[in-house]
């Protein structure tokens, strides 16, 4: 069993949680990064390219019975990445892009000890029921999806009626594939 602690390089509370769930002792330790990632990357690669660059500036402060996770999570809807919207107007555009459609949640996980270092990342597919106007701005204005790419969150209420089926890890929607992640830090991470 895993019994290091883990550092989060986020300061999201659904990870912070996602991870705590996990019956892992957990802290928070972030350092901002310009999240910039070359033109020529994949959208598939992104999210795994910012959790490494998330790291960087942590990786001298991690003890031997620390690990550092950093990760980021991207909507990816007809080959384009929906990133955090920036007001009201833009997440209801990008809620009426969603409706109706399948987009693609990849989250990318980077994990480092001073011994030891990897990266991974996860797809979910998440199909969308048509979403009326009405529910779209209710759900803008009520929930403030400011912080979420895609402008969503599928634990809140646009996810329970909205959502009609996933394909692949719900958490990893949330922004942490906590299955995958339990499975490498038992296989790679837990020796000394």
């Amino acid at each position: 069993m895993f019994t290091k602690k883990i550092i989060l390089g986020s300061a999201s509370p659904r990870r912070k949680q996602l991870v705590e769930q996990l019956d892992i002792e957990c802290e928070i330790r972030k350092k901002e990064v310009d999240e910039v990632f070359p033109d020529t990357l994949s959208h598939y690669d992104v999210p795994e390219y910012l959790s490494k660059l998330k790291a960087e500036p942590l990786k001298k402060s991690i003890k031997k019975d620390e690990v550092l996770l950093t990760s980021d999570t991207v909507v990816i809807h007809k080959n384009q990445i929906l990133e955090k919207p920036k007001d009201f107007q833009d997440a209801v555009q990008m809620l009426e892009k969603l409706s109706n459609s399948t987009n693609e949640v990849v989250t990318g996980v980077h994990l480092f000890n001073p011994n030891y270092e990897k990266s991974f990342s996860v797809r979910t597919k998440v199909f969308f029921k048509e979403l009326t106007e009405e529910e779209i701005e209710y759900y803008v204005n009520k929930y403030e999806p400011y912080d979420k790419a895609g402008a969503y969150g599928i634990q809140e209420w646009i996810g329970m009626i909205g959502v009609e089926k996933i394909e692949g890890c719900f958490y990893n929607v949330m922004g942490l594939p906590v299955n995958e992640l339990w499975k490498v830090l038992n296989e790679e991470f837990s020796g000394e």
